[in-house]
């Protein structure tokens, strides 16, 4: 079985914790066990994310870069990966955002995750709530990434 990481940041309006939920639906109904982790209530294990199959990595768009909570983990991701890469580098992960109408932190959301392994279908990019067709591509997404790994 797939084990799938949703790591996500959601707060104020929970736009980008729907998204990971729809994810996370997608990805159950497609065999794999989710874990889902929200960077604004805990932060990642750099240890325990060694484990996981595949992961998505969620974020609002905060003045055109990523969350405070995401980025803490891409520093924690390359100092570990520095003395023991094995079980960091080559993960199928998939990218998820929400924002207000720009969407400027596209570029470097997706450039910053490069490194993780390969990216699974396209980035999911919604603006303000996720309406039901950015849900289905969640749960498409889900499916996609349960499958990758």
């Amino acid at each position: 079985m797939t084990t799938l990481l949703i790591l996500f940041h959601s707060q104020e309006y929970g736009n980008t914790a729907a998204m990971a939920e729809a994810i996370a639906e997608g990805a159950r109904a497609a065999g794999a066990e989710v874990t889902l982790v929200n960077t604004n209530e805990t932060r990642m294990d750099i240890e325990a994310y060694r484990r996981f199959d595949a992961v998505a990595f969620g974020t609002p768009d905060y003045y055109s870069y990523i969350a405070g909570g995401l980025k803490m983990f891409l520093d924690d991701w390359y100092i570990a990966r520095k003395t023991n890469p094995e079980g960091l580098e080559n993960k199928p992960y998939g990218l998820f955002f929400s924002h207000g109408t720009g969407g400027r932190a596209r570029g470097p959301f997706e450039e910053l995750f490069r490194r993780m392994g390969t990216q699974v279908g396209e980035t999911v990019d919604v603006i303000r709530a996720p309406d039901e067709a950015a849900l289905a591509a969640c749960r498409e997404l889900g499916r996609q990434l349960a499958g990758a790994a």
